[in-house]
C-alpha cells in the first residue's frame, strides 16, 4: 500500500482551492495561516493522502511537492518444524 505526504511552498500558494476539490480523500483544506502576499495556504487537514499527485498536478502556482512511501506490512512469523 502507498502512503503519501505532501509539503506546499507557503510563499507562492494562493490558495485558490483548485487542490482542494481535485483531492478525492479530501485530505486538503485551507489553513488560518496567511502567507507573506495575504493568501490563507492550504495544508493537510487529515492524515490519509495517497500520493495520487491530483492536487500537485491542478495547482497553477506549482506550489504542491508530493511524497511517496511504500508502507511495509508486518513480517510473519515463520513456523519452523
Amino acid at each position: 500500500m502507498i502512503r503519501g505526504t505532501l509539503v506546499v511552498d507557503e510563499a507562492i500558494c494562493k490558495g485558490c482551492e483548485l487542490c482542494i476539490a481535485a483531492c478525492p480523500q479530501e485530505s486538503l483544506g485551507l489553513s488560518d495561516r496567511m502567507n507573506n502576499l495575504g493568501y490563507r495556504v492550504v495544508h493537510l487537514v487529515q492524515d490519509n493522502c495517497t500520493g495520487c499527485i491530483n492536487c500537485a498536478l491542478v495547482c497553477p502556482e506549482g506550489a504542491i511537492t508530493v511524497y511517496r512511501t511504500k508502507k511495509t506490512a508486518k513480517n510473519k512469523v515463520g513456523v519452523e518444524s
